[in-house]
């Protein structure tokens, strides 16, 4: 889950206030917000999409409910059809449909469910993967689960914050794999690391290619909200991850002592193996909390945003999204605005047999945006298309752009560009550091009004490019819904 507020993240709320409402309203997708069954606190932790079209809802407080007619309006709990299938787990926080049951993420296990019977209750519970440590911290969270392109499972686990239990004996000291992704081998039921270094990664999915990503939570050694590319011996600069990283065991190499202090720039250069986020969410601009991840397969059916990822955002209780490349053989990209001020905090998504989205929600008692501490929403395309950035890339001396419509020649000097990196420390969080303006040298827009090239020579890898576009319209008339992009620039391409 998400961290607890500081002083400082209050602050950050009061000042983010002025550009949020209650319920974002735009032309391009409507909510519709689920009536819940009477006296469940529907604290919706996973969704898992099932062949037949029917929804299952994992909530945190250890039931799975199937929803018969996720699709049904008026959304009444009646038309809904909401049937409880499975219940007595410990801290639910993820799900996933596969080959025929529904797997479930546990504090300490993933669980399989069967209905042997076809009653529509599950009557069989099969612990199909454990082996991290549990040792009664309050933080030691697991996520998941996901399954990759060979059908081995991963799951994430946060790293072992608070108070452990007395009596949790060896576990109490080092819990195993806590700040780490593990991976369950086809055929295994037993979880190994396989990637080391996150703090508390509360979303993991894949993207359409079936690349494996995670999302975590600024704190120490987290300067802001990244998303990262999950791969075996991956380091992404938790250190407290790293005492597992002794272990004969281990894919992932011991860097050594970790310089404190330094830029993620240089960090990049000087921490052995460590690998940066393919994308930082700039904090507060485009998020505090991101959570769940979610890719969009739907071919067009939510919009014009074909196999992006969607991320959930926790406290500004809304969605994000980010556009992905590869660069010199490595995952970089942008991120952008989508939706904020749903009804409560994100966290978990997936889409429907329409290509609507519904999201997962429960505040947890911490701080977030909207007025209800749980529930399910519904965001669905109404078939116009917004004027967006629906794509950002990197050049050699510059960034292409992509619209999602034809735009009129607006005067480009008004862009306003900077790139700016981050502290690698083990302090909690950090600013924006060493910004600097972004001279923009040369602009050209394509034929078509789609395509604008932005030359700008002084590009800075391992910083954060961020662009703010003026109020410009597409031919026909529409106002750019969002104007910020930004991109994580890790490596610039050659020529």
């Amino acid at each position: 889950m998400v961290k607890s507020a500081t002083r400082a993240f209050q602050i950050a709320l009061l000042l983010a206030a002025p550009a949020l409402s209650a319920e974002e309203s735009n032309d391009y997708y409507r909510t519709v917000t689920y009536e819940l069954p009477k006296g469940v606190n529907m604290e919706a932790s996973g969704l898992a999409a099932l062949p037949d079209g029917r929804i299952a809802v994992a909530i945190r407080r250890g039931e799975v409910w199937i929803i018969e007619h996720p699709l049904a309006e008026p959304p009444t709990a009646e038309n809904l059809g909401y049937k409880l299938f499975a219940n007595g787990m410990h801290e639910v926080l993820g799900m996933a449909y596969h080959e025929g049951d529904l797997f479930v993420t546990q504090r300490s296990e993933v669980t399989r469910l069967r209905d042997t019977d076809k009653d529509g209750v599950a009557d069989e519970y099969t612990t199909v993967a454990s082996g991290w440590g549990v040792s009664g911290a309050y933080h030691e969270y697991a996520y998941g689960p996901v399954f990759d392109r060979e059908g081995n499972m991963h799951n994430t686990l946060n790293c072992s914050m608070g108070k452990k239990w007395e009596g949790a004996g060896a576990e109490g000291i080092a819990p195993l794999w806590r700040g780490w992704s593990v991976i369950t081998p086809k055929g295994s039921a037993k979880a190994r690391g396989f990637s080391a270094g996150f703090r508390s990664p509360c979303g993991i999915g894949s993207n359409a290619e079936g690349d494996l990503f995670a999302t975590d939570q600024q704190g120490n050694w987290m300067p802001t909200n990244p998303l990262m590319h999950i791969r075996e011996g991956a380091f992404f600069g938790h250190a407290e991850a790293l005492v597992d990283a002794k272990r004969p065991e281990s894919p992932v190499k011991h860097p050594g002592k970790q310089p404190d202090g330094i830029t993620v720039a240089e960090a990049i250069q000087q921490v052995p193996g460590y690998c940066p986020p393919a994308v930082w969410f700039p904090y507060v601009k485009l998020g505090q909390s991101p959570t769940g991840i979610r890719c969009d397969l739907t071919e067009g059916k939510f919009g014009p945003f074909a196999k992006q990822l969607f991320v959930g955002e926790f406290v500004l209780s809304g969605v994000n999204r980010v556009f992905l490349e590869k660069v010199a053989g490595e995952y970089q990209g942008a991120c952008f605005p989508f939706i904020n001020g749903l009804q409560s905090a994100v966290l978990t998504l997936n889409f429907l047999s329409d290509g609507s989205m519904i999201v997962g929600q429960s505040n947890r008692g911490w701080n977030s945006y909207g007025n209800r501490a749980f529930g399910l929403q519904r965001l669905v395309w109404t078939g116009k298309t917004p004027l967006e950035i629906e794509k950002m890339e990197a050049q050699s001396e510059g960034f292409r752009f992509t619209f999602t419509q034809p735009v009129s020649g607006p005067d480009w000097s008004q862009i306003k560009a900077q790139s700016y990196t981050y502290t690698f420390t083990a302090k909690y969080g950090s600013p924006e550091i060493d910004a600097q303006p972004l001279a923009i040298t040369a602009t050209q827009l394509s034929a078509d009004g789609r395509v604008l090239t932005v030359k700008c020579p002084e590009l800075r890898a391992g910083y954060v490019h961020e662009f703010e576009f003026p109020e410009l319209k597409s031919k026909g008339g529409l106002p750019l819904w969002h104007r910020l992009a930004a991109y994580t620039l890790n490596k610039v391409p050659v020529r």
